[in-house]
């Protein structure tokens, strides 16, 4: 089932988003240096208590876009409001505020938590960062937001390693949690993962945003991903935003030549081989019932 659209009122938009990056050519060391810019003009709105998903393939700026709404990289031009403040230019208590409301789960959760550290101290970092008080105290906080993501509580005490991939993720998700955000940056934060896992960790990202009302804005290549969550999506191309939609009507009815590439390379279950492999699900199923009963 897909999420369906709520009504509500723009929490975060960023206007002619323009990020350039000073890079060598030919050379190496002694090469002349030219400006790539990896996003160009980048509009986009996220809205309370929904997903915008920004798609595209490889090389396209979703990632460094998203590393500009939440300051982690500072824009060459352009504006990043939150809540009708603009956050581009903050500094000191006042960014710490916003980094508050603006929390980021990576895509691999191993090389973004400190693999030293117990869960304990990862999941309390951010509060004990910005100096805030830990409610309740540090180990009751902490079994209580794994017990929210799906983790065993008494597993505080271990570290990163101990953890699967999809755990490793929860934790980074209980991390970005943890100071109470009303946006999460998911960037590639399942594409490290298996499937299975991949569907697991969609539906916490589902439950938590039915349970809480925060906002994720997820970035992805995988549209077969993006429609299990999303409800609004921005296809970007070569640093821009070439086309922007409600979820249902994009995937229907693509406007844009690059997004309708973009589906087309969606694999596609074929009816035919879906049903053959029912069959021999239920031929395997009947056997070993035979064998059972013998």
């Amino acid at each position: 089932m897909t999420p369906a659209v709520p009504e509500s009122q723009v929490l975060l938009t960023a206007r002619g988003l323009v990020k350039e990056f000073s890079v060598r050519g030919q050379g190496g060391a002694f090469g002349r240096k030219r400006v790539l810019r990896a996003v160009d003009g980048v509009d986009v709105e996220l809205r309370a208590g929904q997903t915008l998903a920004l798609v595209g393939e490889s090389g396209s700026g979703k990632s460094t876009t998203a590393r500009l709404v939440a300051r982690l990289l500072e824009v060459t031009s352009g504006t990043v409001e939150f809540q009708g403040e603009d956050v581009t230019r903050l500094s000191g208590a006042a960014l710490h505020r916003f980094r508050s409301e603006v929390q980021v789960v990576f895509q691999d959760p191993y090389s973004s938590l400190n693999p030293r550290h117990t869960v304990e101290r990862i999941v309390t970092a951010p509060l004990m960062y910005q100096g805030r008080p830990i409610p309740g105290g540090a180990r009751a906080f902490t079994r209580a937001l794994m017990e929210r993501v799906g983790l065993d509580p008494d597993h505080s005490e271990r570290h990163p390693a101990q953890f699967s991939g999809g755990q490793a993720q929860r934790i980074g998700i209980a991390r970005a949690l943890a100071v109470g955000p009303k946006v999460v940056v998911c960037d590639e934060a399942v594409s490290a993962l298996d499937v299975s896992v991949q569907a697991q960790v969609i539906n916490l990202l589902r439950r938590l945003q039915r349970e809480e009302g925060y906002s994720y804005l997820f970035i992805a290549h995988d549209l077969a991903v993006v429609r299990q969550i999303a409800h609004r999506v921005a296809v970007m191309h070569q640093g821009r935003v070439v086309e922007t939609g409600e979820r249902d009507a994009l995937f229907a009815s693509p406007g844009h030549d690059y997004t309708r590439a973009l589906l087309a390379a969606v694999p596609r279950i074929r009816p035919e081989w879906e049903a053959a492999r029912r069959a021999r699900a239920r031929t395997r199923e009947t056997a070993e019932g035979k064998r059972e009963t013998t």
